[in-house]
């Protein structure tokens, strides 16, 4: 959670994304990322889920606390799973935009955009970059999961190794791993 040590040498995945703000409250869809994660991993080892959400709501003392932790999170995390909504009223996500460029040619970034959100052209310059650098664009939460997971090493998580999924990319059928050499 939120500002909480950072372990290391641990598989983990960040879980990027709009967060509620107390000033429009909306459910996060963090918990339900959480239960979906615990689901599916099947690693020798715990998996570390950080998250910029904290764990009782409470706000950083210093904006650039917040950012720093963020920052050293997503660069110490094994995969960064991106979960965009595009509600632009209730969770616009600006920051999270940035983050998705910082991130898109790591090669540990997944995208997962909803086709039914309420704002779906918010997301199209995010998966057209998306396919540019390789990157999985999925279409629900449970696919985006996996395809994060699927970026765990092999001596982490053994379905890696030899997959749940069809194919070289071992991301689930239904996420689109385009890369711009196969397009």
């Amino acid at each position: 959670m939120a500002r909480e040590p950072i372990p290391a040498a641990s598989p983990s995945v960040f879980l990027a994304g709009p967060s509620p703000d107390k000033s429009a409250p909306v459910p996060s869809w963090r918990p339900e990322a959480l239960r979906v994660l615990k689901e599916q991993w099947t690693g020798y080892r715990p998996l570390t889920v950080l998250s910029p959400e904290s764990r009782h709501g409470e706000r950083a003392d210093r904006y650039e606390t917040q950012v720093d932790w963020e920052t050293a999170a997503r660069a110490s995390a094994t995969a960064i799973l991106f979960w965009i909504p595009g509600d632009l009223r209730a969770l616009p996500g600006m920051t999270t935009n940035v983050e998705f460029g910082l991130d898109v040619s790591t090669g540990r970034a997944v995208l997962g955009c909803p086709p039914d959100c309420p704002n779906p052209e918010r997301n199209r310059y995010l998966i057209y970059v998306a396919r540019r650098y390789g990157v999985p664009v999925c279409t629900t939460l449970t696919d985006t999961v996996a395809a994060a997971l699927a970026l765990v090493p092999a001596e982490d998580n053994p379905v890696a190794d030899r997959g749940p999924f069809e194919g070289p990319s071992r991301v689930p059928p239904s996420c689109d791993a385009q890369h711009p050499s196969r397009t």
